[in-house]
């Protein structure tokens, strides 16, 4: 059964070459993706260089467990040093937010994801590319979950990507593997 599978990206170190090699490994395994603007944020809940994040989206029949080893594979492979303390640098940080209308804990991966309406890097970018979404169990929107939100001092930054530019254009920019 296919879902939307929605994830955020992000990095800390070498950022924008881990980003476009993340890009490429979801796009690479589904074929097609949407993909939202890139912001630079502080690092949260430690000392560190500002990170880059963005949203993606993509249609899939996997499983929860499927994507959870897809996306830790992709972290690996760009050097991801998973001994280190929960809030320090990333290479690469790829969280599976939502997947449909999955709700609970599936073998350790939550869903919906809690930092998805507690940190302005997940949820913004999110409501760029999904904002009519509702989280499971909520009757609110990505959206106006999002003009809720107090201000992150997020801001987009040029990113380029496949050719484009993913903050040239505010909303959601869709890709395909060709």
């Amino acid at each position: 059964m296919k879902r939307t599978a929605w994830l955020s990206l992000g990095s800390n170190v070498d950022r924008e070459e881990n980003l476009c090699a993340g890009l490429d490994a979801l796009l690479d395994v589904f074929g097609q993706l949407v993909v939202s603007s890139v912001y630079e944020s502080a690092a949260v809940g430690f000392d560190g260089a500002p990170f880059l994040n963005l949203a993606a989206g993509a249609e899939t029949d996997l499983t929860v467990a499927e994507i959870a080893t897809l996306l830790h594979g992709i972290e690996n492979s760009r050097g991801r040093d998973r001994s280190q303390p929960r809030f320090s640098d990333r290479t690469l940080d790829i969280d599976l937010l939502l997947l449909g209308d999955l709700a609970g804990d599936f073998s350790g991966t939550v869903l919906p994801r809690p930092e998805t309406t507690r940190q302005g890097f997940v949820l913004g970018p999110l409501a760029e590319i999904a904002p009519g979404l509702c989280i499971p169990g909520s009757h609110q929107t990505i959206a106006t979950l999002w003009q809720g939100f107090p201000d992150t001092g997020m801001k987009p930054v040029a990113f380029a990507w496949r050719g484009s530019n993913l903050s040239e254009v505010h909303g959601a920019k869709a890709f395909q593997n060709r």
